[in-house]
């Protein structure tokens, strides 16, 4: 499996210098954007570009200083608009998984990568079960995070900008998962952009997503999904708690 070894810090200047020698191998495009929400969001710093552009280049990934997290507008991304699919399929799964996820490295955006069945199983379990509730804990407590799973996107707020605001309430994270090499390479990539990472980490973004899927995938989690969903009123959040090992407050 490939790995990048290390993240080297880029000028906007040395990267346009690296990319029109490597011209034939970027893909064009005019915006790094992702899920389509209502809310207006103001655009952040704008933050130095890292990269192996050499090996993202090698599948025709395209960069613009736009990458720093939460972006204005968000859109749907597709796939191709990352990344060139028909270079990518000479790649093993085990290439593009690698590649996928340093790609995504320390940006206020999470890359991941999961096997078809499995996707399978969440899409199926989520079309019955949109919604659950995950706590996220800081130190001496929790903050309990609203979870909305539309496939192929997942979407995170928190519980109480949901209560207040409803559907209007600004998502701080979505998730969207690509199936194009689900049939041929048994792999499916997953994205994770942190809308406010004033609200989210890096580090608490993926956390949200591994026990998200952990709820969805693992039988026993999978009952307090249902519960939640379809037994409102014999759901008890503490058993949540309980399952993360997370003290009752």
């Amino acid at each position: 499996m490939l790995r990048v070894s290390r993240i080297v810090a880029l000028s906007g200047s040395s990267l346009l210098a690296h990319a029109s020698s490597s011209s034939s191998l970027v893909k064009h495009s005019h915006s790094f954007t992702t899920l389509s929400v209502p809310p207006n969001l103001q655009n952040p710093q704008e933050k130095a570009i890292p990269g192996e552009f050499v090996k993202w280049g090698s599948l025709g990934f395209f960069r613009t200083s736009r990458f720093a997290s939460g972006f204005t507008p968000l859109e749907p991304k597709p796939l191709g608009s990352i990344m060139d699919i028909d270079r990518a399929k000479d790649r093993s799964a085990e290439d593009l998984s690698s590649i996928w996820d340093d790609y995504h490295l320390g940006r206020g955006h999470i890359g991941a990568s999961m096997k078809a069945n499995l996707y399978h199983l969440l899409e199926q379990r989520a079309a019955g079960c949109r919604y659950f509730v995950i706590p996220l804990w800081r130190g001496t407590g929790y903050k309990t995070m609203f979870v909305q799973v539309q496939m192929p996107h997942i979407l995170f707020t928190g519980l109480e900008d949901y209560k207040a605001r409803g559907t209007q309430a600004s998502p701080y994270y979505t998730i969207t998962y690509y199936k194009e090499f689900a049939e041929t390479k048994d792999l499916v990539l997953i994205r994770g952009d942190v809308v406010f990472t004033s609200k989210l980490s890096d580090s608490e973004a993926k956390w949200l997503l591994e026990t998200t899927q952990s709820f969805y995938l693992n039988d026993v989690r999978y009952k307090l999904v249902e519960r939640f969903n379809k037994e409102t009123r014999d759901f008890e959040f503490k058993d949540v708690l309980r399952a993360l090992d997370m003290p009752i407050l």
